[in-house]
């Protein structure tokens, strides 16, 4: 009886590895070969001598794919016609070609190389022999055996087993032994018949060939041969980019080089995949470089524009419509929902300060998103801080005009390589789109992914490879414009202006500020509003409805990311100024006793947006609390709270007089601020009922309540008189550079206000603050 190997119960490879050691040749046949498979028998073969009596000969099918021999059989044009010399050489050549495609696959290991440099030696020194049987396709699996054995002089192994890896030991197959002499003989001579054919050739001086110019070489590549290929082919977008597309003459002279070389990169991008993100950092001209893009596809192929913008950038964008004579249509985003249904088609959308458009299930980027699909617009995205807290924020803004499914050409490879491909097909994802890439956290997978569809650069990479003169690396760079005028780096030289700080003064404002205790209490705050998912009861008393259910499960995501940027924003805003610091105490402490107001008195609590951008100060230069009435617009002034009733008369100037809000006042206030959250500014929230959430969400805002109180008491009034911080800023304006133009940058729209608001009161009249709000930032820049 033959023995049955099927990779299962019984292996393949030990039995065959074991009949090589007592022969002295073999004859293989086999459809597919895997150069790197060889390594599991290459061991045995070395011994050989590598003569016609001591050595292996390899015949290999041409093997077609499944779907190739499917359109041959029911082709109406089929023949049968003989093999002639060109073809033979064109089927050889596409096999070699085969051959030398299969070393690109997967990650190389110090295995794979030190069998095919094995594999080489023995092609050489003829210990293998390789060739290819072109007359007809070939799929037979035969391993024979020969030895000097007078009764068993050949083995056969006939089945399925290929000569791969997965073939010899991991994949299910199904083989038997044949040692039957009158059988195994006849296999013999059938295999003797195909090596012998006029159509079987030889390829072994071709596949030595191929290893030895691969990863696998004796020799190996150097780095700069591994550079020049690599930068190549991670060029191939812009070169052709730069060959396809070429900027109108009117608006060349306007760019730089490297903003031609975005420019038709961009463009690029934009025709083959249908969206491009410039993603260049602030200052290096993107709104110019978007409105040549547009230009480019309105000459080349006939489109208009729709300008999408913050409603503070309109004037900006209509005057670069009006300016290079661009068929374009300006809408603020504000106003999508109105006029998006209604609108005519335009071909090419772009989209400014796109970053705020990553919330799916918001109303207007399902609208902008319908708009897109519909008029099977190009997108042009333009942001410089395209990425803020997780790659879905890319995603997001690709998705505007990608479909999920799309085919992107790549894979998220790192993600695959670290669950492997079966635990990934578990994913139930195409593997080639971009819902495969939202399943992964590799920023290498990302890299590749944003490679195809964004263009950034910046400030030091456009010194580096675009400004003059490159010869003198300490001279002073510039670029220059296509009629010869040079535009300067600045040189930046930076200064520090110190302002003083006497720790040992209990007078100095900032001294009580930065003092331990009160870095302490912000370290200790327990910030529950912004962790509320810690607080969700698990056995109310009337089971949340499913739309609370989800809402409960958003608060159990969004905590702990939350509560860290809330607790960092603070020590910011510290940074910053202390009027913002302080400004920022007194509505948290507020918005505290608006939640202990609904609490106590089993009201629903009012649940703003909870995501991270909320907090962070390079998407929002407002305080995250800031969408509430603040304590003074309630008529809480600082003239108002004091330590005890008595000190309500206390001079407001006096910077000894401490801060304290009394509980009835507080309490006061915060019933008029959920007042006005149930009236006016009722459609700002989520509304969440009290006794979802357990007791200690109350213990735990009184707690940070009275930690805060301690805070105002210690630090007293905000006095500008006393403020050294401001005074350095005003010497520094008004007596150090009193005739020159000056841009002072700070995170925060209370910060700006304070400075605006101080700095005229002290004669300097000649400036304008900006915040993101502003109707007009770029007039006020001009």
């Amino acid at each position: 009886m033959p023995r049955i190997f099927d990779n299962i119960q019984q292996s393949l490879l030990p039995a065959l590895t074991e009949s090589l050691k007592l022969s002295n040749r073999a004859d293989f046949c086999v459809g597919y070969f895997n150069l790197r498979g060889w390594r599991k028998l290459d061991a045995e073969i070395e011994t050989w001598a590598g003569t016609e009596t001591s050595r292996v000969r390899l015949l290999v099918g041409m093997q077609s794919l499944p779907q190739e021999e499917l359109r041959a059989l029911y082709s109406v044009t089929h023949t049968d016609s003989a093999l002639d010399n060109q073809t033979a050489i064109r089927l050889k050549r596409r096999m070699a070609d085969h051959f030398r495609e299969q070393l690109t696959y997967g990650k190389p290991s110090n295995e794979d190389e030190i069998g095919l440099r094995k594999l080489s030696e023995q092609l050489k020194s003829g210990k293998v022999v390789v060739k290819l049987s072109l007359r007809r396709g070939l799929h037979a699996k035969l391993y024979l055996l020969h030895r000097t054995d007078p009764i068993n002089p050949i083995i056969a192994f006939l089945g399925s087993s290929n000569l791969t890896l997965a073939g010899l030991s991991n994949q299910g197959e199904l083989n038997v032994d044949v040692l039957d002499g009158d059988a195994a003989q006849k296999l013999a001579n059938w295999f003797e018949d195909r090596w012998e054919d006029r159509w079987c050739l030889d390829i072994g001086a071709e596949l030595a060939a191929i290893i030895d110019a691969s990863w696998a070489s004796e020799e190996g590549v150097t780095p700069y041969q591994i550079y020049v290929k690599m930068a190549y082919h991670l060029s191939a977008e812009a070169r052709a980019g730069l060959s396809e597309f070429s900027v109108p003459k009117d608006l060349r002279r306007e760019l730089f080089e490297y903003q031609r070389a975005a420019v038709s990169i961009a463009a690029h991008h934009l025709n083959k995949r249908g969206g491009v993100v410039l993603g260049d950092v602030v200052g290096l001209g993107k709104t110019l470089m978007a409105t040549t893009l547009a230009k480019i596809f309105e000459e080349d192929y006939g489109t208009e524009t729709l300008i999408l913008c913050p409603k503070n950038l309109e004037k900006m964008w209509l005057d670069y419509v009006q300016r290079y004579g661009l068929r374009a249509r300006v809408l603020p985003t504000s106003q999508m929902l109105l006029q998006l249904p209604d609108l005519k088609r335009f071909r090419v959308v772009l989209i400014d300060e796109s970053h705020n458009l990553r919330n799916r299930e918001g109303r207007r980027y399902r609208a902008l998103r319908e708009y897109i699909e519909k008029n099977e617009s190009k997108c042009i995205l333009l942001s410089a801080t395209p990425y803020n807290k997780t790659y879905l924020d890319l995603s997001s803004q690709l998705a505007l005009f990608l479909k999920e499914d799309t085919d992107l050409g790549i894979r998220p490879e790192a993600l695959i390589r670290n669950l492997g491909e079966l635990e990934f097909a578990r994913l139930q994802v195409s593997p080639r789109s971009l819902r495969a890439f939202e399943k992964s956290g590799y920023a290498d997978d990302w890299r590749e992914l944003m490679r195809l569809y964004m263009v950034r650069r910046t400030r030091s990479f456009i010194i580096q490879n675009y400004a003059k003169p490159k010869d003198q690396p300490d001279a002073r760079k510039y670029l220059e414009f296509s009629d010869g005028r040079r535009s300067y780096f600045p040189t930046r030289l930076p200064r520090t202006v110190r302002f003083a700080l006497d720790e040992h003064n209990p007078t100095d404002p900032y001294a009580r500020l930065f003092a331990p205790e009160v870095v302490s209490v912000v370290e200790n705050l327990i910030l529950p509003r912004y962790g509320l998912g810690n607080y969700i009861h698990s056995k109310p008393v009337i089971s949340p409805t499913p739309l609370e259910q989800k809402q409960l499960a958003d608060l159990g995501r969004a905590g702990k990311r939350l509560i860290g940027f809330c607790r960092t924003n603070l020590f910011k805003r510290l940074e910053s100024g202390g009027i913002t610091f302080l400004q920022s105490l007194k509505r948290h402490l507020l918005r505290n006793y608006v939640f202990l107001h609904a609490l106590e008195n089993g009201l629903p609590l009012p649940i703003g947006t909870q995501t991270a951008e909320l907090l962070d100060s390079r998407f929002n230069d407002a305080d995250a609390d800031a969408d509430m009435p603040t304590l003074l617009e309630l008529g809480l002034s600082d003239d108002d709270i004091s330590t005890d009733e008595a000190m309500d008369t206390a001079p407001s100037s006096d910077p000894e007089v401490p801060i304290f809000l009394s509980e009835a006042l507080l309490k006061a206030r915060a019933a008029e601020v959920y007042a006005d959250y149930q009236g006016p500014y009722k459609k700002r929230f989520k509304w969440l009922r009290s006794e979802l959430f357990e007791k200690n969400l109350q213990k735990h805002l009184r707690l940070d309540a009275g930690a805060i109180q301690g805070v105002l008491q210690r630090c007293g009034r905000w006095n500008p008189d006393t403020d050294a911080k401001l005074l350095a800023l005003h010497e520094l304006i008004a007596q150090t550079h009193p005739t020159e133009k000056i841009l002072v940058f700070t995170q925060f729209a209370d910060t700006v206000q304070y400075l605006e608001q101080e700095l005229r009161a002290r004669g300097i009249s000649r400036l304008e603050g900006v915040v993101g709000s502003s109707s007009d930032p770029t007039g006020l820049a001009w």
